[in-house]
């Protein structure tokens, strides 16, 4: 459902960050998503839709470093700290106390910590594909082990999150000039490692040849692709290079528990639901200890990462019953 959606740039944390807006203006039921990597606001255009017609209004930045928003040149400011830091001082910026939010991939991970930071500007969430997972997150015990080398050790050192750490290497796979390659593979669900490199322009041919799913339009590429042509993809590559910074500086939350209404929504698909041990956490009590106000999760079958696009309509309807308890 197609929805009007307005911009504008709002000063936020010393940065300018890019909005995109839909529904009424004066609603008290604000909804603020946040999208993932290599995304933008506009992966969420079928919520927005959705909710706007509903009495809500839908507020979808370009996180720092994305799109039309502010991408600071240095690194270190792109921690969880100052992610958080933006989204609060975005809500400051628009008046808006308490808000309803939604999170994907990277925005998941940026909205665990603002429920843990905030938790009193959030009435309640719906996060998708990434579940808080304390150790990754945040150094929790005596045992805790850096979120890189876990990663390291579990799924060896070329993992994407691995090599993203190294600066240049990932500028080198990642090239703006390549961006409409890499963003159709990687919605796609054809992404691999060596893809990102370009390949040959006979596999990237062969590439722009084979159709795109039922659920992604030509012009959605082209929305991605112009965006990320301009931009590069090193503001978001810059999240991962900070997830050892985040969970260093996280310690102080080493054992609080995400205290904020949530229901948490995963394609079966998802590489997020098969990291080992991933299914037996999110099914068996330990989410529910970490996340104690957890109400519900619910896993799509046949949903691969791309969730809030795979399946538009399933996701926004369970986006509105949640919230509309509230």
């Amino acid at each position: 459902m197609a929805a009007m959606i307005r911009h504008r740039t709002v000063e936020a944390n010393g940065i300018a960050m890019h909005v995109a807006e839909a529904g009424d203006e004066g609603s008290q039921r604000v909804v603020v998503f946040l999208h993932g990597f290599p995304e933008l606001w506009y992966s969420w255009r079928h919520q927005m839709g959705h909710l706007a017609a509903r009495g809500y209004r839908c507020v979808a930045p370009d996180l720092r470093g994305y799109g039309a928003t502010d991408a600071p040149p240095d690194v270190a400011s792109y921690s969880a700290f100052h992610i958080v830091g933006d989204v609060v001082a975005l809500l400051d910026a628009l008046g808006l106390g308490k808000v309803f939010v939604v999170g994907h991939d990277w925005g998941a991970i940026i909205a665990w910590y603002l429920c843990l930071f905030r938790a009193d500007r959030v009435t309640a969430l719906v996060n998708t594909s990434v579940a808080f997972m304390r150790h990754v997150f945040i150094r929790a015990g005596a045992g805790a082990v850096k979120t890189t080398d876990y990663f390291n050790r579990t799924y060896g050192p070329t993992y994407y999150i691995c090599r993203f750490q190294e600066p240049g290497v990932a500028e080198k796979e990642f090239s703006p000039a390549n961006a409409r390659y890499i963003v159709r593979q990687i919605l796609c669900n054809r992404f691999t490692s060596s893809a990102a490199g370009g390949g040959k322009p006979k596999e990237e041919r062969a590439a722009a040849g084979e159709p795109l799913p039922p659920w992604l339009t030509e012009a959605d590429v082209d929305h991605f692709a112009s965006e990320f042509e301009r931009t590069g993809f090193t503001g978001g590559i810059n999240y991962y290079r900070n997830m050892d910074r985040n969970w260093e500086l996280a310690a102080p939350w080493a054992d609080a528990k995400v205290i904020v209404p949530t229901k948490f929504i995963v394609g079966d698909g998802d590489l997020t639901y098969h990291y080992p041990g991933i299914q037996d956490y999110i099914h068996k009590g330990g989410f529910k200890a970490d996340v104690p106000m957890l109400e519900d999760v619910v896993v799509v079958p046949g949903a691969g990462h791309f969730i809030q696009q795979e399946k538009a309509d399933e996701v926004s309807s369970l986006i509105q019953d949640f919230f509309s308890k509230f």
